[in-house]
């Protein structure tokens, strides 16, 4: 397979006659840097045995098993059909396409998986190289979806809900090594490949769990999003919002705590130009006539 790398990636809808999948830089969580083109190639193999912990197969999907050819670096195996469930392995470690899959279903989870303009919301069950749930968006297919394989519901194992404080912050921090092990990047017009806007309001959105590709600014200080808080009253997953001015100088930040009893300044996670994806000290919000306001989730009941 070529290793071409620096190529750009583009997702048609599957029934356009003449649709293609070209190849993107550097990508990262998922997939680091692309490869050249790579024809795929549809054939029936034998599935193996799932490893413990794996979901049970319907016996339908158990005789369906198809190779498809990869693109790309490191690609994450899921655990489950969830980008957020722990890796169970990768694909193309060190060379672009240099794993072939073999799946014996496919999941729609509903949620978009993203890499440029290519998107999917299925995840397939893989065999091999590795055991566990894969994004469609790695393989090298034309359609967001992997021809003849058999879709089957997601297994009803219970999922993280959105409410709480601890799960808002444990998201925040994801982004910030997301990367390739580096920050995600700022841009107001481009998305992450979970789906989200890669900017401040869509960053607070991706930690709330709110739905892709996240609020505007405004949109997160509505009252059917937050309610205000006085600034004294923060806690760990409130937002510190200045939902004034246009959308050059609105903004948000994630608080985590504060940095001292007297409330001079707090830690935050938030989305800003040039760093991208940041934890550090702030005072927005502490001096007398900021814009910059408390605001609490609703999610969180209280």
């Amino acid at each position: 397979m070529p290793t071409t790398r620096h190529h750009s990636i583009r997702l048609l809808p599957a029934h356009h006659p003449s649709v293609l999948r070209r190849f993107l830089p550097a990508l990262a969580l998922a997939c680091l840097a692309a490869g050249g083109l790579a024809v795929p190639a549809h054939g029936t193999t034998g599935a193996a045995a799932p490893a413990a912990g794996a979901v049970t197969l319907q016996p339908a999907a158990r005789q369906a098993a198809a190779s498809f050819p990869t693109w790309g670096t490191r690609w994450v195996v899921h655990s489950t059909p969830g980008i957020d469930s722990p890796s169970v392995g990768m694909i193309n470690r060190t060379s672009p396409g240099e794993d072939r899959i073999t799946a014996d279903y496919q999941v729609d989870t509903g949620r978009r998986v993203c890499e440029g303009s290519a998107c999917s919301t299925f995840m397939a069950h893989i065999t091999q190289p590795v055991t566990g749930f894969l994004t469609v968006v790695a393989v090298d297919i034309p359609e967001d979806r992997l021809p003849g394989v058999p879709v089957q519901p997601a297994p009803t194992t219970p999922t993280p809900q959105p409410g709480s404080r601890e799960q808002t912050l444990e998201r925040a921090a994801v982004w910030l090594t997301a990367n390739n092990g580096r920050p995600v990047p700022y841009n107001q017009q481009a998305h992450w490949r979970d789906g989200y806007r890669q900017d401040c309001s869509g960053y607070a959105s991706m930690a709330l769990g709110l739905p892709t590709p996240g609020e505007t600014t405004v949109g997160l200080a509505s009252r059917r999003i937050t309610r205000p808080i006085p600034m004294s009253e923060l806690q760990p997953g409130d937002l510190v919002i200045d939902a004034l001015g246009n959308s050059n100088t609105r903004h948000v930040v994630i608080f985590e705590k504060w940095d001292d009893d007297a409330h001079r300044t707090y830690t935050a996670y938030e989305q800003r130009g040039t760093y991208g994806t940041s934890h550090r000290s702030l005072t927005y919000g502490l001096a007398a006539g900021s814009e910059y306001k408390a605001y609490r989730p609703l999610q969180y009941g209280n």
